[in-house]
């Protein structure tokens, strides 16, 4: 397997988060009460991207499960508190406070969504209860304005070093001049993700369209492009739109490789565009049995098909990581208080996962490996590991 590798600078969005009032940094956040270590779980469970969030919540149950019955953490059981965050802003930030006033858990695993994580930092960093997501990518929810959210982290690799993998792939494995991107300019994830391509690929940019979360329609778009001097399509966005694209593109005729991010990471784009449509499409992924970034892969993969008769997704695997992730930060400082856990994650040092050792660096963002994963007719066909 060919691999590569690449300096990449942090890119620091800005975005707006209110304020941090009343408990903050100094209230100390929650503390274990009872017989059970309580954490949260805020996830798009409903709604237009509920099949992210009910594959992490897949991932999640099963590291629970596992941990519980090999005697829990620090001699206490794990209980998880579910919640549907129905794939709204709105709905997460509620989800957050009801989850830390409320449940008084102790640390929270999601949302999956960068918009959603986003509108959630405010009640957590108000509440001093740590948050992991597993699969949040934009750039500016760890960080903020130049100030690192002292309560968010992330299990998953961010937009920039994405944006960056694919600008490299399209160049060196695809050996792309001229690129044309599709992009979802609704979405802080696809923007970040347009950016991080377009400052990174040494080629020309042939033409660059955009659309809405939400729109079924692509025929316009594809027609403007059909006839033009063109190596790949680059499409930034989630798998609802990019599977109606990749379906409608190959219809039109367009054979074209395409690229697209871990949004591309779910069975359901495979469903949308029809199987005999995926093919020469390339996308960043957290995890890959062609590829396993550590030995945690296989028994991971043998357990998650003997609970749920499937094989497991990327989003899967994520959310199994960030739970262990919570139980290493509770063993280092042998204490599940939210406080501790949160030292915990932000000192985490070579913890071994599912989707790659990782350390956590001073922006809480996880340094690891990154797989692009190529489909033909809607089955992985290659694996290219990528090292930061």
């Amino acid at each position: 397997m060919k691999k590569f590798s690449f300096l990449f600078a942090s890119l620091f969005l800005l975005a707006a988060c209110g304020p941090a009032a009343g408990g903050g940094a100094s209230g100390g956040g929650n503390k274990v009460e009872g017989d059970t270590i309580k954490i949260g779980m805020n996830m798009e469970l409903s709604g237009d991207v509920s099949a992210y969030g009910n594959a992490e919540k897949e991932g999640i149950t099963l590291a629970v499960e596992e941990i519980n019955e090999a005697g829990g953490v620090l001699g206490k059981k794990l209980e998880l508190i579910e919640k549907d965050n129905k794939s709204e802003n709105g709905e997460a930030t509620s989800v957050a406070a009801n989850l830390t006033a409320k449940d008084k858990v102790v640390a929270v695993v999601g949302p999956a969504t960068s918009g959603a994580t986003k509108a959630t930092i405010p009640n957590m960093t108000k509440a001093a209860v740590p948050v992991i997501t597993p699969s949040g990518t934009d750039d500016s929810i760890t960080v903020v304005n130049d100030k690192v959210q002292e309560y968010i982290f992330r299990a998953c690799f961010q937009d920039t070093f994405q944006g960056v993998i694919l600008a490299n792939f399209a160049q060196d494995n695809l050996k792309a001049k001229n690129v044309v991107i599709i992009g979802d300019n609704s979405s802080d994830y696809a923007i970040g993700l347009t950016k991080s391509f377009k400052d990174t690929f040494k080629g020309k940019i042939a033409k660059e369209e955009t659309f809405t979360a939400g729109d079924k329609d692509f025929q316009a778009i594809l027609t403007k492009i059909k006839d033009l001097d063109y190596d790949a399509i680059y499409i930034p966005g989630y798998y609802a739109e990019a599977g109606l694209i990749i379906k409608q593109a190959r219809e039109m005729g367009i054979d074209k490789p395409i690229l697209g991010a871990d949004g591309f990471g779910d069975e359901k784009l495979v469903e949308i565009a029809g199987a005999k449509n995926v093919s020469e499409v390339y996308y960043t992924g957290h995890f890959s049995e062609k590829a396993p970034a550590t030995d945690k892969v296989t028994p991971f993969v043998e357990a998650f098909k003997k609970k749920y008769d499937k094989q497991p997704s990327a989003f899967n695997a994520l959310g199994y990581d960030s739970v262990y992730m919570l139980k290493q930060a509770m063993e280092d400082k042998d204490s599940a208080d939210s406080k501790d856990i949160t030292a915990g994650l932000a000192s985490l040092k070579d913890f071994v996962g599912v989707t790659g050792k990782m350390t956590m660096d001073k922006d809480h963002n996880p340094e690891k490996s990154a797989v692009v994963l190529g489909l033909t007719e809607g089955k992985e066909t290659s694996a290219d590991a990528v090292n930061p």
